[in-house]
């Protein structure tokens, strides 16, 4: 049986937050647009980071309207983050070692308020 480890799939760098929604049972909202970017996926896993205070949650994804901008943190998670706050989205997956030394995430940096991005696709 080989080894599996979790590497970086994808992320979306320095989005600025437009909404921090409570009263909601919980996740991260995307522009649709910036999930097609960076290939990541409604329900998937992603861990935020936020670059204000340092703060970091882990929560699945909802996709939002398509061309919006909307990056909302919902439920618990809008205790940490507030609107105009920059964050760091990471989505990852499970490889084998081959994969891991192979591996070559997208990277999507947002900008016009999230609705225009430059991607990479590789670091």
């Amino acid at each position: 049986m080989s080894d599996l480890f979790h590497v970086l799939k994808a992320k979306i760098h320095r989005a600025l937050v437009t909404q921090a929604e409570l009263d909601y049972v919980g996740s991260i909202t995307i522009d649709q647009n910036l999930l097609d970017a960076t290939g990541m996926f409604p329900y998937e896993r992603v861990l935020i980071s936020n670059m204000r205070n340092g703060n970091r949650i882990e929560t699945y994804i909802i996709s939002g309207e398509r061309g919006s901008g909307v990056i909302c943190l919902n439920g618990p998670c809008a205790h940490f983050f507030t609107p105009g706050d920059e964050v760091i989205i990471m989505a990852f997956k499970m490889t084998d070692e081959s994969g891991a030394k192979s591996a070559q995430p997208i990277v999507v940096f947002p900008s016009d308020n999230n609705r225009s991005f430059t991607k990479l696709d590789t670091l």
